[in-house]
């Protein structure tokens, strides 16, 4: 079994039930969400409740809801893999993967992973209305619809996720224009679960909310290359130690394919999908690297909600788990 590195994806892969089987199947998934949970008081518990009863459509795709879940979700599962003797080797996260990566290799403490997930949720509130479209085009070809970095209305090229899938993110009105026009030219492309335009200029006022409030936690380098989304390579000492850093990513494009680039290049992995919708492993097992046998592929879990539990177990076995799954962790 080659080293493995645990991808974390960010808004789009979030579903109804995602990971509720988990929860109920394995002790230290549950503890270590209900942990995170109750450091978060009130809001901790209404999270807990929507996320259980299998709320899906507008009230999960809210940043303010979905972001702090998959949080939650990469973070617990993350853990769970070190309690069965799984150490990667690397971690890449996609948007709020990337800060449940950081949390994993210990940027933000042992005990910092709630602050963090806490913080994320409330800067959501600086966000205006608007959302992300899938794109089945490479960031070239969209040069004609996007519009400056200086227009803090526009629609800009928010994620590169593979060769040939970009995501655009706006407010509105300009992004349902953006749409259209894209339609006309005869570029198809889907929405992205989300109400809000993540990863473009319109984000930097809740960008700078986030960053004051990671002011205060105490960072540090990690102890696991992260590999960021933000510069295509792992995130330096300095740049760990920066709250403007991780803030900035909130308000930035997420450069996924360069990173995966980079991290599928360094040497053979078996790269693991940590997430509910298998969306990263989607990117990976498309890459030239994959294609050609230089790296494999496994999701913890199934693309919908059923037969969690199973996938996740013989995922496990795959990897070489220490213990059984059923087996509660100490």
């Amino acid at each position: 079994m080659e080293a493995v590195a645990l991808l974390l994806p960010g808004q789009g892969a979030q579903h109804g039930g995602m990971a509720v089987e988990l929860y109920g199947g394995e002790p230290l998934f549950a503890e270590v969400m209900d942990a995170l949970f109750g450091q978060l008081g009130e809001e901790g518990a209404r999270l807990r409740a929507l996320w259980l009863s299998g709320e899906s459509g507008a009230a999960l795709d809210e940043g303010s809801v979905a972001q702090p879940l998959l949080f939650a979700i990469g973070y617990a599962v993350g853990r769970c893999l070190e309690g069965y003797g799984i150490r990667p080797v690397a971690y890449l996260g996609h948007s709020v993967g990337e800060l449940a990566a950081a949390a994993l290799a210990g940027v933000f403490g042992a005990d910092g992973a709630a602050a963090v997930m806490a913080a994320r949720a409330r800067a959501m509130g600086a966000l205006p209305a608007g959302g992300m479209l899938a794109v089945a085009a490479a960031p070239d070809r969209l040069a004609e619809f996007t519009d400056p970095l200086d227009r803090a209305d526009g629609v800009v090229v928010g994620a590169h996720n593979a060769a040939l899938n970009s995501v655009l993110a706006g407010p509105e009105p300009r992004l349902t224009e953006v749409g259209l026009a894209l339609r006309e030219a005869g570029i198809a492309w889907r929405p992205v679960p989300a109400r809000q335009p993540f990863h473009s200029p319109a984000a930097r006022p809740a960008a700078e909310v986030f960053r004051r409030e990671l002011a205060g936690l105490p960072l540090r380098a990690p102890h696991t290359p992260v590999w960021s989304t933000r510069t295509g390579r792992p995130v330096r000492a300095a740049e760990a130690v920066d709250p403007g850093f991780w803030a900035g990513q909130l308000a930035a494009p997420v450069l996924f394919r360069e990173a995966l680039d980079a991290l599928l290049g360094s040497e053979p992995l078996t790269v693991v999908d940590s997430g509910p919708s298998q969306s990263s492993a989607l990117f990976a097992r498309r890459h030239p690297v994959v294609r050609k046998g230089g790296s494999a592929v496994l999701p913890l879990m199934p693309a919908g909600g059923e037969g969690t539990l199973a996938h996740w177990r013989e995922a496990l076995e795959r990897l070489g788990a220490a213990r059984p799954a059923a087996e509660p962790i100490g």
